[in-house]
């Protein structure tokens, strides 16, 4: 068997999507560009740590977890991130934004000023805005302010997200009308905390960066799982948070050329091998419900 990788996960330049592998090494990725690799025969996907360190039981972990970790791991990670909320002392400046997903979908949240927009591309937002810059603790209960007054919440699942990308109105001016009108909303509010300064409203829009013609043809489905032995490959149409789009000639549209998304945090925990031929021979869950969701016909996709 030849050498074979495991993908780190994930990450957003400035040139655009770059998938990471243990050991330092990066693979851009660009629209057309071949997504091929293949699941060790026999393999077992294992928890990839907390924190920078190795799982010390190198537990075996399930194919379908986006987060790729062990009991034990998962809670450490968690007990030491921001969104937690454990960490007070954080003396770094946030941001705090409003990001939009689609009609109706639009979540507040913070980010690290040093960060700058990477947090809005990882999570997939189609446009945002920045609300505001302070403190952590500032930026919190401001981030808390707008979910009690306003009722925007500050998680939308990542289902939701991926459902509505091939119905997004057609034009920057459509898609930036909810952000403006929350952002005017929110910056009018009294009980803003005085260390925290307001932002201008500035909309950013990413179709353009995620792949504005990829996303305008609808997924026809999602893998649900790496297994090993299995087979992913397919032409990089799009990319938007964790999620590539790829299309996959195996007559799963009516053209024969379906476009199927693989969330990259499945990739992670796996040892992975080049392939010379590229082809779909894991579980793909199936969309047929798509344009029913994205019109807010929600009809269990998920």
């Amino acid at each position: 068997m030849g050498q074979s990788w495991r993908c780190s996960g994930l990450r957003w330049s400035a040139d655009g999507p770059v998938l990471r592998w243990d050991g330092g090494r990066d693979s851009a990725l660009t629209w057309g560009k071949r997504v091929t690799f293949g699941v060790t025969e026999g393999g077992v996907r294992t928890c990839v740590g907390a924190r920078g360190n190795a799982c010390p039981l190198r537990a075996a972990v399930s194919g379908r977890s986006t987060g790729a970790r062990c009991e034990e791991c998962a809670r450490l990670d968690r007990a030491h991130s921001v969104a937690a909320d454990t960490i007070a002392d954080d003396p770094r400046p946030y941001h705090v934004y409003l990001a939009w997903f689609g009609p109706g979908m639009t979540k507040v949240g913070i980010t690290a000023v040093e960060r700058g927009s990477a947090r809005l591309l990882e999570q997939g937002a189609v446009v945002f805005s920045w609300l505001g810059v302070g403190p952590l603790m500032a930026a919190r209960r401001t981030e808390e302010l707008l979910r009690a007054a306003l009722g925007v919440p500050d998680r939308i699942p990542y289902a939701d997200k991926r459902a509505v990308r091939a119905a997004l109105p057609g034009s920057a001016a459509e898609r930036a009308v909810e952000v403006e009108e929350l952002h005017a909303r929110a910056v009018a509010l009294g009980g803003w905390p005085d260390s925290l300064e307001r932002a201008v409203c500035q909309v950013v829009d990413h179709v353009g960066a995620f792949g504005s013609a990829g996303l305008a043809s609808p997924a026809v489905g999602a893998v649900s799982e790496l297994v090993a032995g299995g087979v992913v490959g397919g032409e990089l149409v799009a990319a938007a948070g964790p999620d590539l789009h790829l299309a996959i000639d195996d007559g799963r549209a009516d053209d024969g050329r379906g476009v199927v998304v693989l969330d990259t945090r499945l990739m992670t925990g796996w040892e992975l091998v080049p392939v010379g031929s590229g082809g779909l021979t894991v579980p793909v869950r199936e969309f047929r419900a798509m344009r029913e969701a994205a019109a807010g016909v929600q009809d269990g996709l998920f």
